[in-house]
């Protein structure tokens, strides 16, 4: 029996490589974590911007309680099994009328973490909306190989290479927009984007990118990572204790030190680096 989606929803990912909007936080409680997450970014600046935009979850409790809550983890289970690894998690924020946008791509073109036996959940922090920028994803597009992707290091382009899968069929492209509180799941191979925000409100998102099964290897270097569920050990990766004192200068270090292993995985190959 599923823990969290329905047999509906289980069937869906399967066939689209995505599935959308599954409840998870009650509106009070994801309230609650937006104020957590701004009061963040009021002490720490840099810390949740830019390069600090990665791995947050590592130095910040409140994103250490997305990415091991329960209700979350039970939806990763319905779709990966019960044995879950936490191995990264990036917090994607949009403000107002900015210019800020995901090409379209593919997670596990760079992500180096073979076989594909893996999902990213995103969270929606703030209402998410086609105006303010919400994921387009193209269906079934995971049941084919991975895609050849052009870096374009494009100012705007949110992601680190820029990278870019040509000749998308706009046409088949699904909005997922999402209500505070509620998560979308999609896989690897699915190819994805959103536009910019153009509304006059924040457009916050925490992606859990991403959970992994024991038998997914690091092709491309060394990650950290921290056991969610199932049995500890079984892996070839670092492991990372869960945060205690949000910013403690061990937790830092850590975060430091994770970020750095995975600019040098998604830059593998580039002709350049930006610094996130």
């Amino acid at each position: 029996m599923p823990k969290r989606l329905t047999a509906e929803q289980q069937a869906a990912y399967q066939r689209d490589g995505y599935v959308a909007p599954i409840d998870i936080f009650p509106a009070d409680e994801i309230a609650e974590i937006r104020a957590e997450i701004e009061a963040a970014e009021a002490s720490w600046p840099n810390a949740l911007d830019g390069a600090g935009r990665n791995n947050g979850h590592l130095a910040l409790p409140v994103l250490d309680r997305i990415v091991h809550d329960s209700r979350v983890l039970d939806a990763i289970e319905d779709v990966l099994g019960g044995d879950i690894l936490a191995a990264g998690s990036t917090l994607f924020i949009k403000e107002p009328q900015s210019e800020g946008f995901i090409s379209w791509h593919q997670d596990a073109r760079y992500a180096g973490m073979e076989p594909h036996d893996w999902v990213t959940g995103w969270v929606a922090i703030s209402n998410v909306t086609e105006e303010n920028g919400c994921m387009y994803m193209i269906p079934g597009s995971h049941h084919a190989p991975l895609r050849d992707h052009v870096d374009t290091f494009g100012d705007d382009n949110l992601l680190t290479r820029g990278q870019e899968v040509q000749d998308v069929d706009k046409a088949a492209a699904v909005p997922l927009p999402l209500k505070p509180g509620q998560m979308s799941l999609h896989h690897p191979r699915t190819v994805h984007g959103s536009g910019a925000n153009r509304s006059d409100e924040r457009r916050i998102g925490f992606a859990l990118q991403s959970y992994i099964t024991p038998r997914v290897h690091q092709v491309l270097g060394e990650m950290y990572v921290q056991s969610a569920r199932g049995s500890e050990g079984g892996h070839s990766h670092i492991e990372a204790p869960r945060v205690g004192e949000a910013m403690s200068d061990e937790a830092v270090a850590m975060r430091i030190d994770a970020n750095q292993k995975l600019s040098n995985i998604l830059y593998a190959g580039a002709e350049r680096k930006r610094d996130y």
